[in-house]
């Protein structure tokens, strides 16, 4: 079981960054990388599971581009969970946590035709347990598509309780140790979501405060709203791949 440290309060998380979140260019290149995982191949997903859902924005971006037929969502946060469904009234979102599921849980063991984890298991003090026990809320053959960061950890990572970074080779072992067949691995982002998290290494303690200086919900400050504004416009030229990516995507299946 990961172990509880005392900056991994999820629902103290969502309630100061939710707003911040919703304007994180980052997020919305995850998204759209993640989208492109999911139809890569020609798969068609019949019921699409998030692992880690957050507020909902993926599940909700996913609805918007109709890309499944149903869906749930797996998240551990009370909060995160309330503001989930009230995006997204008609998917199922339940308060799970993965190491001590509940009994609602179960109904969804082997439900999922595809699934996402984005930038979860970063938080967890070990992934490969954590993918383990995801993958049985997945149907035999179903995708899972994992994001990591890569690179190196800042202060707010630290602050957000991020155990590690991983490598492309790092996120294949663990996939495989978790029992998945690895079919994609590829570093996404260079060079502006490298520069952006450049300046984020760089900025150190004080974006904090940055995000945190608004109006108490996780609403940015005018600087951090700016340089939000101006990377979503750079991130329309990074590469999808390179060798020198800090986005790491990786496409599995249940074996």
């Amino acid at each position: 079981m990961a172990v509880k440290h005392q900056h991994d309060n999820w629902d103290s998380h969502w309630a100061r960054y939710a707003e911040s979140a919703n304007l994180n260019p980052a997020q919305h290149m995850r998204h759209a990388l993640i989208l492109s995982a999911l139809a890569e191949g020609g798969d068609v997903v019949e019921r699409l599971l998030d692992v880690g859902s957050g507020q909902g924005d993926f599940l909700s971006t996913a609805a918007q581009a109709n890309i499944a037929a149903a869906y749930a969502g797996l998240e551990l946060s009370e909060s995160g969970v309330r503001i989930s469904r009230h995006k997204l009234p008609q998917a199922r979102i339940l308060q799970v946590d993965l190491f001590n599921p509940s009994p609602e849980s179960a109904a969804f063991e082997g439900w999922a035709t595809a699934a996402v984890c984005s930038d979860v298991i970063e938080h967890v003090d070990d992934s490969v347990d954590f993918l383990r026990r995801l993958g049985r809320y997945l149907s035999d053959g179903g995708k899972l598509v994992v994001t990591v960061p890569g690179g190196p950890m800042s202060a707010f990572d630290r602050h957000i309780g991020h155990r590690r970074h991983f490598s492309g080779r790092s996120v294949r072992q663990t996939l495989a140790d978790a029992g998945f067949a690895v079919e994609k691995v590829w570093l996404a982002g260079f060079p502006f979501f490298n520069l952006y998290r450049l300046l984020v290494i760089l900025r150190g303690r004080r974006l904090i405060a940055d995000v945190e200086s608004g109006n108490g919900r996780g609403a940015a400050s005018g600087l951090a709203r700016m340089a939000m504004s101006a990377f979503a416009l750079l991130f329309k030229f990074n590469l999808r791949s390179s060798p020198f990516g800090w986005q790491i995507v990786a496409i599995a299946r249940k074996a």
